[in-house]
């Protein structure tokens, strides 16, 4: 059975993560610092490997990604649903 996701890419969020981030106005440390506020800790770094696709995600980072970012899992997974055009 194949792997939802092959080869190098190990999240489906990475894109839209670091487009909702910068239409924000927020830096990877910024966001960082709003999850602690939450009791879930991805430093900078990882925040910086999450949006190069380099990490995986687990749910309960997802979960708080969206809620520091006030939008629904599903605008972080789905292209449609950001402005391409940034």
């Amino acid at each position: 059975m194949a792997r939802i996701i092959d080869g190098n890419e190990m999240n489906l969020i990475g894109d839209n993560l670091r487009k909702i981030r910068k239409q924000q106005h927020l830096s990877q440390q910024e966001l960082s610092a709003r999850l602690e506020m939450l009791a879930i800790y991805i430093c900078r770094g990882s925040i910086s490997r999450i949006e190069d696709k380099q990490r995986t995600v687990t749910d309960i980072e997802l979960y708080g990604l969206a809620k520091v970012l006030g939008v629904s899992i599903l605008d972080l997974l789905d292209n449609k649903s950001i402005d391409n055009n940034q």
